[in-house]
């Protein structure tokens, strides 16, 4: 969906020791080939799909997991007992914020004590223009439009992040079925930094400005 997702997931593979752990990826589809990785690709024609493929991984012995997608409860399932099986498993969900993640896991069909025995912790992210480095955001350059970033102001793009550990009154939390917004406030009093944050710190750096935060996140 154009959040990075698939970036930052290949970045923390990319922190693995691929020489002694078995690492290997079931994604729709595979991006960037990686050494070292065993990746697999969904293709339905051959009814490969999330499920089946992670089943399939899960034969191979892995230390590492990477699932491209939670889309439905059976890969859910499969996700969350191969992590209560001794394998790190790393998995994307189309959330509105990190901790929306558990209400998003619930509403698939996972049991809350699945959830709260299974998960870690929570990444969330999005992208957001980078203000152009030739004319500081401005558009021109030299009294003319810029050429760099033809007259936009910005060149490339930047993630914003905010990630949530999950602790003890999260998982209580979870076990109640507790809403979106409830554990939004729960996991704010316990340390969690929402994305804007990290966005407003970026605008700080000069690194993109107020328009862009609020144009991507509201």
């Amino acid at each position: 969906t154009g959040s990075g997702k698939t970036t930052t997931l290949y970045a923390a593979l990319g922190r693995i020791d691929r020489a002694t752990r078995n690492v290997m990826t079931i994604e729709d589809p595979v991006e960037y080939h990686l050494d070292g990785i065993s990746q697999m690709q969904v293709n339905p024609k051959r009814d490969v799909t999330f499920a089946t493929g992670l089943r399939s991984l899960l034969r191979q012995d892995p230390d590492v997991i990477l699932v491209g997608e939670i889309r439905d409860p059976e890969t859910a399932q499969l996700a969350i007992q191969a992590s209560l099986t001794g394998h790190f498993v790393l998995a994307t969900l189309h959330t509105n914020d990190a901790p929306s993640a558990i209400p998003r896991l619930l509403d698939i069909g996972v049991e809350p004590y699945l959830v709260t025995s299974s998960l870690l912790g929570v990444l969330a992210q999005r992208l957001m223009r980078r203000l152009c480095s030739t004319c500081n955001g401005a558009g021109t350059h030299n009294g003319s439009s810029c050429d760099t970033c033809m007259g936009t102001g910005y060149k490339g793009r930047l993630a914003v992040h905010e990630l949530m550990l999950m602790n003890d009154e999260l998982r209580r939390l979870t076990a109640q079925r507790a809403d979106g917004v409830t554990l939004y406030e729960a996991a704010v009093d316990s340390g969690f930094e929402p994305m804007k944050v990290d966005a407003m710190a970026k605008v700080a750096m000069g690194l993109t400005d107020e328009a862009e935060v609020f144009r991507v996140l509201h």
